[in-house]
């Protein structure tokens, strides 16, 4: 006879960790600040005790992880989706760029903690993620421009669209721009067909 705790009511086997990403998504989507994301409310909103999270998680830096590794597999989908959508050439090039400024926008807490935990040591699956959202880029930029170039042209074109999604979440775009998700696709999409003119 098992001497083992029956899993919480509506948690089969496995499902438990998705939970807790699920609800670290939730409290960002809600406004909360990343570095408030932890094991604890986590559990919480999963409607598990505290220590539960640790058969799926060895510390809050890997619950981040795992949370920051769905941001990128999100933001992929958003770039190929405008990939799909911008037509061809630079207008599609131009289309993933204002694709990744409104996923910005629209995920501020995700997006600050996607590349705050590239910065520590993650799991493998989060720089596979990030490398394969980068990658939409990448092939996108490799068809427009010489071989030899493409790697430093992709990553011009990514300092670009991140630059003005950081200043854009900062509010240092001026005082008509805060908070006004509208008017920042806007000037995004203006700012890359300038740059795509200049080129």
């Amino acid at each position: 006879m098992s001497t083992s705790r029956p899993a919480k009511a509506g948690y089969h086997h496995g499902e438990l960790r998705e939970a807790l990403v699920a609800a670290g998504l939730a409290i960002l989507e809600e406004g909360g600040d990343p570095a408030s994301l932890g094991l604890r409310e986590a559990a919480r909103r999963a409607g598990v005790s505290a220590m539960a999270p640790y058969r799926h998680f060895s510390d809050k830096d890997a619950l981040l992880a795992a949370v920051a590794t769905v941001g990128f597999e999100r933001l992929r989908a958003d770039l190929e989706g405008a990939d799909r959508g911008g037509g061809e050439g630079r207008a599609a090039l131009i289309a993933q760029g204002v694709a990744y400024v409104a996923f910005a926008a629209s995920n501020s807490g995700l997006f600050r903690l996607m590349f705050k935990s590239c910065a520590v040591a993650p799991p493998e699956a989060l720089p596979k993620a990030s490398s394969e959202a980068f990658g939409v880029l990448a092939a996108r930029v490799a068809t427009l421009v010489p071989a030899e170039q493409a790697r430093d042209e992709s990553l011009r074109c990514w300092s670009l669209v991140h630059g003005m999604a950081v200043l854009a979440l900062d509010g240092v775009l001026g005082a008509e721009l805060s908070g006004n998700a509208e008017a920042v696709l806007a000037l995004a999409e203006r700012l890359l067909h300038l740059d795509a003119r200049g080129r």
